[in-house]
């Protein structure tokens, strides 16, 4: 007997999740593995609880790794992505626990915090005992540091609260920790159910952020701040109204901005888009309406954290949020900088990085204008090319932003601005619109790029040689004896330092030689190594020596390893 068919129930059941959706959820899970052994070996030493939490974190891991595969309903899945959120977390807390005392910034942060509960002044003031001693400092090419706080006020404000957790960083690193775990709640909240574990990745896998919310850095703060603003954000203002959630938004931007500098580069993107998408859909006089509005909400909100300091000390404070754009750090980062300070001897013409920094800011806010139809998704991405130039250049400019980049991923596609208004030139429009459009995109990014070859084209001023050098022993090396050559037509003021690998090392200090050195003459300088010795490291490891000059902004460099070796 041939069996019939088999009989299905009349109600169909859901249907199982994407495989997407699961591939998406391993990935979180698999990714917070990443760092999470050097978190337990250190917790295991000093910590025995905090290292058992961990081990029971890995078996949450191992069973979130199973269910993702087999569950069978995307409610199930929706549970396993809350219980990798949920790892993630936990995690995050507890690598604070063992990990809390800070990088620099946390420890300006935590000093700023006591000064404010002290009532005393927070800009302008050098605290020069929080550095040494393993943290890091900031060198200026004026042959100084930068010792001082040099962000918006909100991150000691909030840390203010939590000066009773100790001494040390660690009040300023758990407001950052803090501020990423409910950044990731509320990113993860915000976003569709199967995309939420990508927050859960980008925010707390990899040991990305969690590490740089462990160093206490304010841009943590402005991150969860920016969080609600990025989500959806080309509906701000939708039929000519902000509403209660638009408002929320405008102070969560003004409070990001009062944070950190990072989320002024974003706001004129931001404003652009909110202004051509509502002028698609109302004119553009309502258009302007909600932007002003929404641009005023934000305003206050940032006037508001930053009231008591603008009354209190105006002109410090007004410094002190200036401070990364004026301060004259050395050139640092991963960006185009590296030519002058790796590939070739240096620069006269550094100051063309900055310039070309902002050339490029406006080129790209241009052509957001022009084509927001086209490059209105990638609104959260492009204000930080702009970085890739500058004299600082540090990836953290990029990777500190980028869970905005999944969220407008995710929640404003291309579709959003469809209907956005552009403006309409006639060449741009018509039969021949592709090349005009690549002609103009050129034209709008070649002041950026010339600027930026001419910085990296620049020839070092200062011709230096080692012609002596003083040994405490055979491995260490007490003076050195330098002739420089001013090969510019100006008179410089040169700053000296040693330095092996990447990064700037403190400098060294002048003992014999002008501090000026006029134009085409040569002198003899005497520089001495800020600790008394340098220990001259194993052969074959590069030395470079270099020195800065603040006015103008420039960099000269030669390798000493065999002039130093030699003359010992």
């Amino acid at each position: 007997m041939v069996p019939g068919p088999r009989t299905q129930s009349a109600v169909a059941g859901p249907p199982p999740p994407a495989q997407w959706h699961r591939v998406l959820t391993l990935l979180a899970d698999i990714s917070l593995l990443i760092g999470t052994r050097a978190v337990w070996a250190t917790a295991a030493g000093h910590r025995p609880a905090v290292a058992v939490v961990i081990s029971a974190c890995y078996a949450s891991v191992l069973a979130c790794g199973v269910l993702a595969l087999v569950v069978r309903r995307e409610r199930s899945l929706a549970r396993v992505d809350l219980c990798v959120l949920v790892t993630g977390v936990t995690l995050a807390l507890c690598a604070w626990t063992v990990l809390h005392h800070g990088s620099d910034e946390a420890l300006l942060t935590t000093q700023a915090a006591r000064e404010v509960a002290a009532g005393h002044p927070v800009y302008g003031r050098a605290w020069p005992w929080l550095f040494g001693h393993g943290v890091a400092r900031t060198p200026t090419v004026t042959g100084g540091y930068d010792l001082t706080y040099g962000y918006p006020p909100l991150a000691p404000l909030l840390t203010v609260p939590l000066l009773w957790l100790g001494h040390g960083g660690a009040p300023a690193t758990a407001v950052s920790t803090g501020a990423l775990v409910a950044g990731t709640v509320v990113l993860w909240r915000m976003l569709p159910a199967p995309w939420r574990s990508a927050a859960t990745m980008v925010c707390l896998g990899f040991g990305m952020l969690p590490s740089y919310a462990r160093l206490g850095y304010p841009a943590i703060v402005a991150l969860a701040l920016l969080v609600p603003v990025v989500v959806r954000w080309p509906r701000t203002g939708a039929g000519g109204r902000l509403g209660a959630a638009g408002l929320a938004r405008a102070a969560c931007l003004g409070a990001a901005c009062a944070a950190q500098q990072l989320p002024w580069f974003l706001a004129p993107f931001l404003l652009a888009g909110i202004y051509a998408v509502r002028r698609g859909e109302l004119g553009g006089r309502a258009a302007a309406l909600v932007v002003l509005r929404f641009a005023g909400a934000a305003a206050t909100g940032w006037l508001l954290v930053n009231t008591y300091f603008v009354v209190s000390e105006p002109g410090p404070w007004l410094t002190g949020i200036a401070l990364p754009l004026t301060q004259g750090a050395v050139l640092h980062g991963q960006g185009v900088v590296d030519i002058s300070l790796y590939l070739t001897d240096g620069s006269d013409r550094l100051d063309w990085y900055s310039a070309a920094s902002l050339l490029l800011l406006g080129g790209l806010l241009v052509l957001f204008v022009l084509f927001v139809r086209r490059l209105g998704p990638a609104a959260t991405v492009l204000p930080w090319c702009a970085f890739y130039l500058a004299t600082r250049s540090q990836d953290g400019y990029y990777l500190l932003m980028t869970p905005l980049w999944l969220a407008a991923a995710v929640t404003a596609p291309a579709s959003a601005f469809a209907g956005a208004w552009q403006p309409r030139a006639r060449p741009l429009s018509g039969p021949r619109r592709r090349p005009a459009r690549v002609a103009l995109t050129v034209l709008l990014l070649m002041p950026a790029l010339g600027g930026a070859a001419v910085a990296a084209t620049g020839a070092p001023p200062l011709r230096m040689r080692v012609i002596g050098a003083r040994h405490l022993t055979p491995a260490a090396v007490s003076r050195l004896t330098l002739q420089v050559t001013n090969t510019d037509a100006m008179a410089l003021t040169p700053h000296f330092t040693l330095t092996m690998g990447q990064g700037m090392d403190p400098y060294w200090r002048i003992v014999r030689g002008p501090r000026t050195l006029p134009a085409h003459t040569t002198a003899r300088y005497e520089i001495r190594p800020p600790e008394g010795r340098f220990t001259v490291p194993r052969p074959g490891a590069r030395i470079r020596l270099r020195a800065f000059t603040a006015s103008p902004q420039t960099l000269s460099s030669t390798d000493v390893q065999q002039a130093v070796r030699r003359t010992g």
